[in-house]
C-alpha cells in the first residue's frame, strides 16, 4: 500500500480494539494519514460500526473508496460470541449492570442445541433500546440513559448459521453468519428469553465481512508503523 493509495482511495481491514468506538478509529487514521504523509484532507469511513465492547474486522474506506461504503455494508457477517445466562442487562451486554437473576438448573446442552435452531432463517429481531437506532430525530441509546421505557419496532434479520462452539450451563460460545443489521446482543437476549434463564451478551469478535477475513486485518499499531516506511507527501508552505 503507497501513500499514493491511501489518499486516493483504498479498503484497509483493521482490527478494532475493545473499548473503541467504529468513529474513534476512523478518527484515528484520519489523523494519523494527515499527520504522517502531510495531508491536510483525506474522506474516511468505516461499512459496519462495531459496538464499544466488540473487537474485530472493522472496514475502514479512504478517499474515492467511501463511495463503497454501502455496498460493503450490505455483505454478510460473521462474529464468534461469547454468551452469558442467568442474567440480564438492560443494554443486552456488559455496558449496563444486571437487572435480574435467573436460575440456570435447567440448562443442557441437548436443550442449548434444540433452542438455537429455532433462530436458524429469517427472524424478527427488536434491536436493543441502548443503540444508534434513530427515534423522532433522536439517537435511542440516548433515550435510553435517560431511563425511558421503550421498544423499538422489530426489523426482519437472517440468521445463516448458528453453531455452538464450546457450551457451559452458564456461558455458550457462538459461531454466527448473519445478515446486514443484525443485532448479537438481540440475538443474545433472545436465546437467553427462548431458554428461560436470561441472557446477554459477554463478548464479541467480528471474523468476516463479506469476503473480507479478520485473518487479513492489522491493528492500529501496525497501520501506523506502515505509515512511518511510507514516503510523505511533500509540506507546501504558503
Amino acid at each position: 500500500m503507497t501513500a499514493q493509495e491511501l489518499v486516493e482511495g483504498t479498503v484497509l481491514l483493521i482490527d478494532k480494539p475493545i473499548r473503541w468506538s467504529s468513529f474513534d478509529v476512523v478518527n484515528k487514521i484520519r489523523s494519523l494519514i494527515r499527520k504522517r504523509l502531510h495531508v491536510e484532507k483525506i474522506k474516511v469511513g468505516h461499512a459496519g460500526t462495531l459496538d464499544p465492547l466488540a473487537t474485530g474486522l472493522l472496514i475502514v474506506c479512504t478517499g474515492k473508496m467511501t463511495k463503497a461504503i454501502e455496498s460493503l455494508q450490505a455483505a454478510d457477517k460473521e462474529y464468534i460470541a461469547t454468551v452469558g445466562l442467568g442474567h440480564t442487562t438492560p443494554s443486552y451486554d456488559l455496558e449496563t449492570d444486571f437487572d435480574a437473576e435467573y436460575p440456570i438448573e435447567h440448562i443442557n446442552q441437548s436443550l442449548v442445541e434444540q433452542v438455537i435452531a429455532q433462530f436458524i432463517g429469517e427472524i424478527d429481531q427488536v434491536p436493543p433500546l441502548f443503540s444508534a437506532k434513530m427515534i423522532n430525530g433522536k439517537r435511542a441509546y440516548k433515550i435510553a440513559r435517560k431511563g425511558k421505557e421503550m421498544q423499538l419496532p422489530s426489523q426482519k434479520v437472517i440468521i445463516h448459521e448458528l453453531e455452538l462452539l464450546s457450551f457451559q450451563p452458564d456461558e455458550l460460545q457462538l459461531r454466527i453468519l448473519c445478515s446486514k443489521g443484525t443485532y448479537i446482543r438481540s440475538l443474545a437476549h433472545d436465546l437467553g428469553k427462548a431458554l428461560r434463564c436470561g441472557g446477554y451478551l459477554k463478548a464479541l469478535r467480528r471474523t468476516k465481512s463479506g469476503n473480507y477475513s479478520i485473518n487479513n486485518a492489522i491493528t492500529l499499531q501496525q497501520f501506523d508503523e506502515h505509515l512511518l516506511n511510507l514516503q510523505p507527501f511533500p509540506i507546501v508552505k504558503t
